[in-house]
């Protein structure tokens, strides 16, 4: 397999009232991504720890072979599928980064 060499990072801090059923269809539909997107060399994302006060509630961290993977990926139909039915209900608020790894 050809080594990555572009990550996205994407932090997402939910509403209030975010329920735990709405937290647990995000993270079931973010597991379904990686065998419908097959740009995505690594697709890891998690719940924060809760080590420190401020931070963001959720983490994706994306690994793709180039800027090109990662337009691909954005623009994928499932992506933003899942963007629509399972981030934006319950999103707050939004940061992401996209950089090389080389």
């Amino acid at each position: 397999m050809e080594k990555a060499t572009f990550r996205h990072v994407v932090l997402l801090r939910f509403r209030a009232d975010a329920s735990e059923q709405a937290k647990q269809a995000l993270r079931d539909g973010l597991g379904a991504l990686p065998s419908q997107i097959p740009e995505l060399r690594s697709y890891r994302f998690g719940d924060d720890a809760g080590l420190a006060a401020g931070n963001f509630d959720f983490a994706i961290v994306a690994d793709l072979d180039d800027e090109q993977a990662w337009r691909t990926y954005a623009g994928h139909p499932a992506h933003q599928a899942a963007i629509e039915q399972f981030i934006r209900p319950i999103l707050e608020e939004r940061v992401a980064v996209q950089y090389r790894l080389d």
